[in-house]
């Protein structure tokens, strides 16, 4: 983050991630293209179309900000973020809130249910508490703690590890992205859970993210309908079938506790690796698509597809 008025994170002590008291408000920053747009968004076309839409929760502009910049930040925006949003909005998080608000508009995202996860996470409404674990015999996937934030860190700034990410994260953002993890379970019930060898040490994570951005795949147009499944795991994990072990017993919760009716999953065209873990489960490969996130000639903007129903899943494929 930027900005002599953010909120600080603390830098000397990674295992919390509490912001300053809201001061006053940051200077709002000059108003370049997506700021503007941004403003037009919720100052002006979402009020204006909300007579048109009785069923939408909510009519007013600080009501679809809020909702919007809650389901771009994982959380309540004001945690990572200082006002005026508009202005000290990290760039992808921006154009991620933007293309939530145009998908509203052309009845693409459900406004309901972006505005239950903003008040999920504001503690103004209550889901049942997800399973502190999930085990086997041999691995246990639980809840994310404080004593993860380190060696999450550390997974992030391996370049083995993100080898197959745009780049490595700092520590700032790997607690930044821990929380936010970690903040899916309260806002939809389940979430990427960390991974460990009963009495062993953190590994990483395996489990299940609702997307929320525009994606260029069958489903993907409408931010918010589609569960990815996805892990990131040490190398101390690798080639011990960590991964599939631990997506199968994922799975299981998604297809019975959660009751989803199928799940995604993708990656750059090049990481082998999480392909062969994809079929291992069962998962089809779909299509290959261009990720959004990345630019044109990105080496990794290339991606594959893969689905899997729940009527087509097995605890125990090969």
């Amino acid at each position: 983050m930027s900005g002599a008025a953010r909120h600080i994170l603390s830098r000397g002590n990674l295992r919390d991630l509490r912001v300053t008291e809201p001061g006053p408000e940051a200077a709002p920053a000059p108003v370049g293209e997506p700021q503007a747009r941004w403003r037009e968004l919720v100052d002006r076309l979402l009020p204006q179309a909300a007579p048109d839409h009785p069923d939408w929760p909510v009519v007013n502009d600080h009501c679809f900000a809020r909702i919007l910049l809650d389901n771009a930040c994982n959380g309540p925006w004001r945690e990572s973020v200082a006002a005026p949003a508009w202005a000290n909005m990290p760039p992808d998080r921006l154009a991620v809130a933007i293309d939530l608000g145009n998908a509203v508009l052309a009845g693409r995202a459900d406004l309901a249910l972006l505005n239950r996860r903003s008040l999920l996470w504001r503690g103004k409404r209550r889901l049942p508490k997800a399973p502190e674990t999930l085990e086997t015999g041999s691995l246990r996937l639980r809840r994310w703690r404080r004593s993860d934030d380190d060696p999450f860190a550390r997974l992030n700034a391996d370049p083995a590890v993100m080898r197959h990410f745009p780049k490595l994260k700092s520590p700032t953002e790997s607690l930044t992205e821990a929380r936010a993890l970690d903040r899916r379970f309260e806002a939809d019930g389940f979430g990427p859970w960390a991974v460990e060898e009963p009495g062993g040490p953190f590994l990483g994570f395996v489990g299940a993210m609702r997307l929320m951005r525009s994606m260029p795949f069958s489903g993907g147009e409408r931010p918010g309908s589609l569960i990815e499944i996805g892990w990131r795991l040490s190398p101390e994990a690798w080639g011990r079938g960590i991964a599939t072990r631990a997506a199968r017993l994922a799975l299981a919760d998604l297809f019975g506790r959660c009751g989803l009716p199928s799940v995604v999953a993708f990656t750059a065209l090049a990481n082998a690796p999480s392909r062969r873990v994809m079929e291992r489960l069962g998962m089809v490969r779909e299509a290959d698509f261009d990720h959004p996130a990345l630019t044109a000639g990105h080496p990794l903007q290339r991606h594959v597809l893969y689905r899997l129903a729940a009527a087509d899943f097995s605890g125990d494929s090969a």
